[in-house]
């Protein structure tokens, strides 16, 4: 391994790796992207062009022999996260996997149990928001207990999306927007409250023809708060989360997805009191490749830890 920057390769060239996360990686100080793969290999020569990387494959497994790379992002589909994670793992390789990280709690215990054949492994799940700044200065604020009691979190996470050959229009891609974007809802209400839900349930509205729930709202049972959420993926275009304490609270606008080129704010109001606090613009999609980079070169847990993935599956089943 080079002991200046992780080596990555990007296995598949899919629209989220292209449009956000191998820029991002080739940005980190501690990464750099050498190889791409792509099932047609004129796609991945594309995508190398565009990216200037180096090497180029016609298949998966192809990149996972290159002993050149040391890391493997993984945008595929859902129902192919844990297959090829496991797959790299037996490779040899560390693994940052796009979000759900499998297609159930069960699917998601499979990689559990192969990671822990390889200890100096590293395997995280892509949650690329709590990275920010913005959002370790709100689990900042209540944890210090300025809020006081955390009683309620709103969260919507909202876009359109009707293509036929989308895989979150897919059931058997583990398509849909509680896998899709209700995921983000969930991992705030358990980053906040800091614990797991007593309880789940929600309601859907399911696509005629993709079969796929389009509209999902979900309430979480924290036992001293709760937790409500929308998500959708045919709906106008928005997010936003809000934090409710018995003495102030906390709102933020595009949490997940801000304008990387601009500040990002927090709003809160304590003791009556408002409070506008802004944050430098930065990219937390490099800021994730850097911690897991982090983590691997000081070898201790990755920021999200698979136990913190399957938590947040087990309260989607619940959801679901």
């Amino acid at each position: 391994m080079d002991m200046n920057k992780i080596r990555f390769g990007i296995l598949s060239t899919a629209n989220i790796g292209r449009k956000y996360v191998t820029p991002a990686i080739q940005l980190a100080n501690q990464c750099e992207v050498v190889a791409v793969a792509s099932r047609n290999l004129k796609n991945a020569e594309s995508y190398a062009a565009e990216f200037n990387i180096p090497n180029t494959y016609g298949s998966y497994e192809e990149l996972l022999a290159d002993p050149d790379v040391d890391a493997v992002y993984i945008p595929l589909p859902n129902h192919l996260h844990v297959e090829w994670s496991i797959k790299s793992l037996q490779a040899g390789k560390h693994v940052l996997c796009e979000k759900p990280i499998g297609m159930d709690e069960q699917d998601a215990r499979k990689l559990l149990a192969e990671s822990k054949k390889y200890p100096n492994l590293k395997v995280m799940e892509a949650f690329m928001y709590r990275h920010h700044p913005r959002w370790k200065r709100v689990v900042e604020l209540v944890r210090s207990g300025k809020l006081g009691e955390i009683k309620a979190i709103h969260t919507l996470f909202t876009y359109y999306n009707d293509e036929s050959d989308n895989y979150r229009n897919s059931v058997e891609m583990g398509g849909g927007g509680l896998m899709d974007v209700g995921c983000y809802s969930i991992s705030v209400a358990r980053l906040i409250y800091g614990r797991e839900p007593k309880s789940a349930s929600g309601i859907s509205e399911f696509d005629p023809e993709f079969k796929v729930d389009r509209l999902t709202s979900g309430l979480l049972d924290f036992e001293t708060g709760t937790s409500v959420f929308t998500c959708s993926t045919q709906c106008h275009k928005d997010q936003y989360v809000k934090i409710y304490g018995t003495n102030g609270k906390i709102e933020l606008d595009w949490p997940f997805n801000p304008d990387f080129s601009k500040p990002t704010e927090l709003k809160a109001n304590i003791d009556d009191i408002d409070i506008i606090e802004e944050f430098e613009p930065c990219n937390h999609f490099t800021l994730q490749a850097d911690a897991l980079a982090d983590a691997i070169f000081k070898n201790k847990p990755a920021p999200i830890t698979l136990e913190d993935s399957i938590g947040n599956m087990k309260v989607i089943d619940a959801v679901r």
